[in-house]
């Protein structure tokens, strides 16, 4: 398995975009040079949001990415804010556009953090769902759960399709300002049944290594 970490997450909105900023941070205070990869971005009208913040973000920690432009971070920007599939009318994609990107971008660092689109289960075009990205970037997977009512059962359903899948994970939650009921009536679980429990913002450092160890974990494996 490369350096390559896929950021996914239970459902749009969850914190990817600041997940991925956060290990890039962490993994920088370990002195890995960091890279950051979009391949696709929707509700895109004019420059891409998350992938501009991401770009900036990562030259600002690694100064060999400074030639890099947006098109280089993010390979497919549409319009439409919905899933690839229906924002790029259903047209088949060819692959092959992020392995170009992902080169290049690979020669300018030591690890690179692929943000992908909405949930796993997002449809991406008629053969692919956001789902099938990990296995072909040969990327272990990040899933970033929420901390509302409900994030128990998002949590689980997504950890069984990586299960299912066969996907190297880990996974962590990203809580907010409001989720103020979490620690009475989800995190008793999460503490029960998951250890370690990761959480952005307060175990950076310990996540950034967890998938280092989990990554050459799944490399011994294959040698």
């Amino acid at each position: 398995m490369s350096k390559r970490i896929f950021i996914t997450a239970t459902n749009t909105d969850i914190g990817k975009t600041y997940t991925t900023i956060q290990l890039m941070e962490a993994f920088t205070k370990m002195g890995l040079r960091v890279g950051v990869y979009k391949p696709i971005e929707t509700g895109v009208n004019g420059l891409p949001a998350d992938g501009s913040l991401l770009l900036k973000h990562a030259q600002s920690l690694n100064p060999e990415l400074k030639a890099l432009r947006i098109n280089d971070i993010v390979s497919l920007s549409l319009p439409l804010p919905a899933a690839p599939y229906v924002a790029n009318k259903g047209k088949k994609i060819d692959l092959a556009l992020f392995d170009r990107a992902l080169e290049k971008i690979e020669s300018l660092c030591d690890i690179v953090l692929i943000e992908g689109a909405g949930g796993l289960m997002v449809p991406v075009d008629h053969e692919h769902m956001m789902i099938d990205f990990p296995r072909y970037f040969n990327a272990l997977t990040l899933l970033v759960t929420h901390c509302k009512l409900g994030c128990i059962n998002d949590t689980l359903l997504s950890l069984t399709a990586l299960k299912n899948a066969n996907l190297p994970h880990l996974w962590v939650l990203n809580c907010r300002s409001d989720d103020e009921n979490f620690t009475q009536v989800s995190l008793p679980y999460f503490k029960n049944n998951f250890d370690p429990l990761f959480m952005i913002g307060q175990d950076n450092t310990a996540l950034a290594q967890a998938l280092l160890d989990k990554i050459n974990q799944e490399n011994s494996k294959g040698e």
